[in-house]
């Protein structure tokens, strides 16, 4: 196959790309082989604005079979271990929307954005068809969130909560899985858990465990 993975930075997938044979870097994507695969690593820097442009623009001109969107995340679901894998298959922008006094609205809920208009389904953007990779399967199937200001405070934390009831954040996966649905190649997007969302605390974050489960997961993903 030929794939394209797509990471906020190269820190996430520096294991994976430690077994890469000729690598070549050129730019933001750094390419290789693993196994009988060609790929293109896509470092997009952080964030879902530059997500989404150079997502976009790789997958215009790439012509892939299956793209990846590699990370870490949040977690607000105190069942799924640190730093365990996920498959985000359900992402939204939680900050898409509008304020009307202490009442937080979304697009859909003010009809700017109809609730089912592709690429969203039932306001959400939703992994109906994920490839076949192996492992894929396996792995806990998650609701996240996308956002611009990662949760650090009590209150903001519960509202979000509520409101959306999510698994885990990011601040790439929705931008990625909206590009890949505009331009129908299938996608996953796979994260591994470094932290609990909660007051910013980052002695408790395990940032190297989620990082060497990560590359691990990746490869058993691209058959290793």
């Amino acid at each position: 196959m030929r794939v394209l993975v797509v990471a906020a930075t190269r820190a996430e997938v520096a294991p994976l790309i430690s077994h890469f044979s000729n690598p070549i870097a050129h730019n933001r994507v750094l390419s290789g082989v693993y196994g009988s695969h060609k790929i293109d690593v896509l470092l997009t820097g952080v964030g879902m604005v530059a997500t989404a442009v150079w997502a976009t623009r790789a997958l215009a001109i790439g012509g892939y079979d299956v793209a990846l969107n590699l990370g870490v995340c949040g977690s607000f679901n105190a069942s799924l271990p640190s730093p365990g894998a996920v498959h985000v298959t359900s992402d939204v922008m939680s900050e898409l929307g509008v304020e009307d006094g202490p009442a937080f609205l979304t697009m859909q809920q003010i009809g700017l954005l109809p609730t089912d208009e592709f690429p969203w389904t039932g306001g959400r953007v939703v992994n109906l068809g994920p490839p076949r990779l192996p492992g894929l399967a396996e792995l806990p199937s998650v609701a996240g969130i996308t956002v611009n200001t990662v949760h650090g405070h009590e209150p903001s934390i519960a509202e979000v909560r509520a409101r959306y009831a999510p698994d885990v954040e990011s601040m790439e996966g929705a931008a990625f899985m909206y590009a890949c649905l505009v331009a129908g190649v299938p996608f996953a997007q796979v994260r591994t858990v470094s932290n609990r969302v909660e007051r910013r605390n980052r002695g408790a974050w395990d940032l190297k465990g989620a990082v060497d489960e990560l590359g691990r997961v990746a490869l058993t993903l691209l058959g290793g």
